[in-house]
């Protein structure tokens, strides 16, 4: 990873905490701001042009998972949720808003920074740039967007990865290991919330999914026609 080629935002009320990331990551070679709130966060974000954020999710205000929420309907930023330590259910939460991972607070600064490193890869990777349809959905996945009738979502980059390596391969099984190893979740709960995710972007009838299958007992299954 070249010397200060990446942009980092760290947003968290937490002053402590704050600067104590933004010291480590500097040390690794990073440029990063930081934000002590979603306010601040966005004015930061009207000036500079970043390549991913480490958000905290308790915050006074507009919280994390606010943001998350309203950032994604925008931005193809990826987003890393700082979240209390066990709180399986905050996490997940935050995987169907569209972050990219997340870390349960207290953590080992090595620990986000391999968070950060796969999530940058995970970005950096593709080099897609026609449109690809699975069905009437179309694909633009070097916008992170998938078109299905008049409306227009985005994915994240676990999301694209997914796809990429399922439309890699149509028809073929991919287990929940499978799903889990090329989107680096690793929750089996959490792999199932993105799925569906996925489908009511993808499917016409996402109860009754055509395109992206469930088969019992083995996996998940992408069909492209």
């Amino acid at each position: 990873m070249e010397k200060n080629k990446f942009h980092i935002l760290v947003v968290d009320d937490d002053d402590k905490i704050r600067e104590l990331i933004k010291q480590f990551l500097i040390e690794k070679g990073f440029i990063v701001s930081s934000a002590v709130d979603s306010l601040d966060a966005k004015s930061k974000l009207e000036i500079f042009n970043f390549h991913l954020i480490i958000l905290d999710v308790m915050m006074p205000g507009q919280s994390g998972y606010e943001l998350t929420k309203e950032l994604k309907q925008t931005k193809n930023i990826p987003i890393i949720l700082l979240t209390a330590k066990g709180e399986v259910e905050s996490r997940i939460h935050g995987l169907e808003l569209g972050a990219d991972d997340y870390l349960g607070k207290p953590f080992e600064p090595q620990e986000l920074l391999l968070r950060i490193k796969n999530v940058i890869k995970m970005n950096s990777n593709f080099s897609i740039s026609n449109l690809t349809k699975i069905g009437e959905a179309e694909l633009n996945l070097n916008k992170m967007t998938i078109k299905l009738g008049l409306k227009t979502k985005k994915i994240n980059s676990s999301e694209k990865n997914v796809l990429v390596k399922m439309l890699a391969s149509p028809g073929k099984i991919f287990s929940r290991n499978d799903i889990g190893k090329i989107s680096k979740i690793s929750k089996e709960r959490s792999i199932d919330v993105m799925i569906t995710r996925l489908r009511k972007k993808i499917e016409t009838n996402p109860k009754n999914p055509k395109f992206l299958q469930t088969i019992r007992g083995s996996g998940y299954v992408l069909w492209t026609k």
